[in-house]
């Protein structure tokens, strides 16, 4: 044949695994001797599976990319497939076993670098792809992880988490206690109490599980307490939509805002780009006075959702979800929930939130 190797490109990624197969399998019993290579295209959802059989079938190269990046629907993810061929199927690659753990940061990383948000829901890697929301669920996970668990989740760089939400039973409240460094007695009487405020909350559009900052810090005002670092009394927010000197349409934001901090009232006036922005802005130049660690505070995401109507508000009176998440220097991640029916209102609960988050950890005393 005169060739070395040989790669089968699926380039309109239509093929499916059985397909694969038998193609990869009758070329490699032809030609026993020519090195075999598969590329995937994942238009039909199933490039991992393809470059899967492909191996079992006898190719040897497997070509993909970090995260599936491709054109139109991406390529094999080389995220997936990695652990999949090691884990699963026992295969050697050129990747120490012990260098799996790299897999997350890895992938959160490239996310970073191209400004997109992380698919929590990705194989191995994802933050969901280990964590326990439904009581029993969590129960039998903290009993035998194998149940809801197919590999332990540090080989890859991840880690086990009980999220928060309507369906939190006694267990999940513990495990979650455990993580934060919550100490408590499994039978306190307290704990039933919190489990119906936070179902409580879920129905009326909180959202813990995705805001464990938010839920660590309700659980610690409800037990232990939590220091009165600041309030946040009024705050009033001004848009103007307006042309400039040049004739050009230009919207401006402008808040002011009064926080009481050691029972001293701090007031701060500020500019931003957009209404959030300026009170956001408002608020931290207050705050900083008093503590200034919070200006190493980065929001990071910010995330509206609108509430499913009722009777007494819809459309643009609707019940508003803000998610906000927060970073620092240190890497460290938080995230934190507002609800109201005012926007402004509820990006200021999560952002009142997030910044006690911050104080909290860092020890700060009152």
């Amino acid at each position: 044949m005169g060739h070395h190797g040989l790669s089968y490109v699926i380039s309109n990624g239509g093929s499916l695994p059985d397909e694969v197969y038998e193609i990869v399998t009758a070329t490699k019993k032809a030609y026993p001797d020519v090195r075999l290579g598969i590329h995937c295209h994942n238009d039909s959802g199933v490039a991992v599976a393809n470059s899967l059989a492909a191996v079992k079938a006898g190719a040897r190269q497997v070509q993909g990319t970090l995260n599936g990046l491709g054109e139109r629907c991406g390529n094999a993810d080389l995220i997936t497939l990695i652990p999949a061929l090691m884990l699963k199927q026992g295969y050697q690659t050129n990747i120490p076993k012990d260098k799996l753990s790299r897999l997350k940061p890895l992938s959160k990383m490239l996310d970073e670098r191209l400004n997109r948000q992380s698919d929590a829901h990705a194989p191995y890697v994802g933050d969901a792809a280990f964590a326990h929301k439904g009581g029993l669920h969590a129960s039998a996970a903290q009993k035998d992880s194998r149940t809801y668990e197919h590999i332990v989740p540090e080989i890859v760089g991840n880690q086990r988490s009980y999220l928060i939400s309507d369906q939190t039973g006694r267990s999940n409240i513990l495990a979650r206690f455990k993580e934060v460094g919550i100490e408590i007695d499994s039978k306190d009487s307290r704990i039933e109490s919190l489990i119906s405020e936070v179902k409580h909350k879920e129905f009326s559009g909180w959202a813990f599980d995705s805001a464990e900052a938010s839920f660590e810090l309700l659980a610690r005002r409800r037990l232990d307490g939590v220091p009165d670092y600041f309030e946040i009394g009024r705050f009033r927010v001004m848009d103007e939509r307006r042309f400039n000197a040049r004739g050009e349409l230009v919207v401006e934001s402008e808040a002011t805002a009064s926080i009481l901090v050691n029972g001293k009232t701090h007031h701060e006036a500020a500019v931003g780009n957009g209404p959030v922005n300026a009170v956001d802005t408002a608020i931290r130049k207050a705050l900083s006075q008093v503590y200034p660690l919070l200006s190493d505070v980065e929001l990071i995401d910010y995330k509206v959702r609108i509430l499913p109507a009722n009777e007494q508000s819809s459309g643009t009176g609707a019940t508003t979800r803000v998610l906000i998440e927060f970073a620092d220097s240190k890497g460290q991640n938080w995230r934190t929930v507002g609800v109201s029916t005012n926007i402004i209102d509820a990006s200021v609960i999560a952002l009142s939130d997030g910044m006690c988050w911050k104080l909290l950890h860092a020890g700060v005393i009152v």
